[in-house]
């Protein structure tokens, strides 16, 4: 049953909204960023001058070509995730017991798409800037053939879920918002949300990104260091990704979050659109930084980029050693935590204190929010918009950091209380 942290009414109105609202806004940003030079002022304008009858001229039609280049993105990053060697993973036991399998080849599928998308372009076979000129039709598509996947994936969890960790809470709303499957997949080895997370979403943040650094050499001859700043930052952001894959297995997206629109939708449509747009800006806005201004905000993305890493890698290998490691040299103070499952089982987990995990809750989420700042600052402050993607990532990760708080605080009891004892600030060490 999908879990709920807020009241009735808001999760409801929430929901509607983020329904309602998500897919129109997609094509805003991009209709704004591309023909209304990034100023939401002159977007604004239009919608004054044209009403509703204007978001329908400007909605792209979904074209044979989009369609095309998504059908065979897909198929590749399928094929790589099913064909690509790997080793075996296990993730963490779910809420009714069961522990899922993985096959951790992330980071092979990610080389062999860069290279091959770059490959295809050195050679002439196929020019990403194509995929600029077409992203309106892309995103389009994307929109409504993601709203038919999450459909399928309703339909999925009623006639054939994968799992017992599947069920619906009895509101076709919720269960279509929040998934009706934590673990949906095809056969036995094709995991539905490794998919849609991270071999379509997250892979698309990396293409984009190169697309977007060769379409602004199509238009003026050259890359402003701007746009460089921009994409080594995102690339070495995606690249820590999928080097950590297997440790996001173990977060809330995959191991508590249900395949529903929340997760699937906003990894095949908002990723690709949203957590790109920066790059999407720097196309036509390209900024001279100036050599020593562009090499301190890539050094301080880059620290902030390899702080974010390091907390995750830090719980990572306390959960992998059963708390036998150390942490900024010496042994990590831990509460040995104890809940019991769906199933009526009765399980322990440890709660590390120390280190990172020590400064604040969900610590990990300041260097990520400020990762997103360094690689979007190169746009300078000409239109805010460019910004949208930090403003949305914080009101996302507080958001996330309360139900995370909500849902431990439901599954460990006493011991989450004496955990939040311990480590007193859920984000922001001394203010939050």
């Amino acid at each position: 049953m999908a879990e709920t942290v807020h009241s009735p009414i808001v999760t409801y109105a929430s929901m509607l909204s983020l329904l309602a609202f998500c897919p129109p806004f997609v094509i805003l940003l991009w209709y704004t960023m591309v023909h209304q030079d990034g100023s939401v002022t002159k977007t604004f304008g239009y919608f004054m001058e044209n009403g509703v009858q204007g978001l329908i001229t400007i909605w792209p039609k979904p074209t044979m070509i989009a369609w095309n280049i998504i059908f065979c993105y897909g198929a590749f990053e399928a094929a790589l995730q099913l064909l690509l060697p790997g080793r075996r993973v296990e993730g963490p036991i779910s809420p009714a017991g069961n522990r899922p399998v993985y096959k951790a080849n992330g980071l092979a599928a990610y080389f062999v798409t860069l290279a091959t998308y770059l490959g295809i372009w050195w050679f002439g076979i196929f020019n990403p800037a194509i995929v600029y000129d077409h992203l309106g039709e892309i995103f389009s598509a994307l929109i409504f053939g993601s709203l038919i996947f999450c459909v399928l994936l309703y339909i999925k969890g009623h006639v054939s879920p994968s799992s017992s960790d599947s069920g619906s809470c009895g509101n076709l709303i919720i269960d279509f918002y929040w998934g009706m499957e934590l673990y949906p997949r095809i056969g036995k080895n094709f995991d539905i949300k490794v998919f849609t997370n991270c071999r379509f979403g997250m892979m698309s943040w990396a293409v984009l990104a190169v697309t977007y650094c060769i379409k602004q050499y199509e238009i003026n001859g050259k890359v402003s260091d701007s746009m460089l700043v921009n994409t080594i930052l995102m690339l070495v952001y995606v690249t820590k990704f999928f080097w950590w894959e297997a440790g996001y297995w173990n977060t809330m997206d995959i191991a508590h979050d249900r395949a529903g629109f929340y997760i699937c939708w906003g990894c095949l449509v908002w990723v690709p659109s949203v957590y790109t747009s920066p790059g999407m800006y720097l196309v036509n806005h390209p900024v001279e930084l100036g050599t020593q201004l562009a090499i301190y905000i890539l050094v301080a993305g880059i620290l902030c980029i390899y702080i974010n890493y390091d907390c995750d890698r830090q719980r990572q290998e306390f959960r992998r050693t059963n708390g036998k490691c150390s942490v900024w040299g010496r042994a990590p103070s831990k509460i040995v935590a104890s809940y019991t499952t769906t199933s009526g089982e009765t399980k322990t987990s440890l709660l590390l204190t120390s280190g990172w995990w020590g400064l604040a809750r969900h610590f990990h989420y300041v260097p990520e929010i400020l990762s997103a700042f360094f690689w979007t600052v190169p746009a300078l402050f000409d239109n805010f918009l460019a910004y949208f993607y930090v403003i949305f990532l914080t009101i996302l990760l507080f958001d996330r950091a309360k139900r995370d708080d909500d849902r431990c605080r439901s599954k460990y009891g006493k011991y989450w209380k004496l955990y939040c004892e311990k480590v007193k600030y859920r984000i922001i060490p001394g203010i939050y």
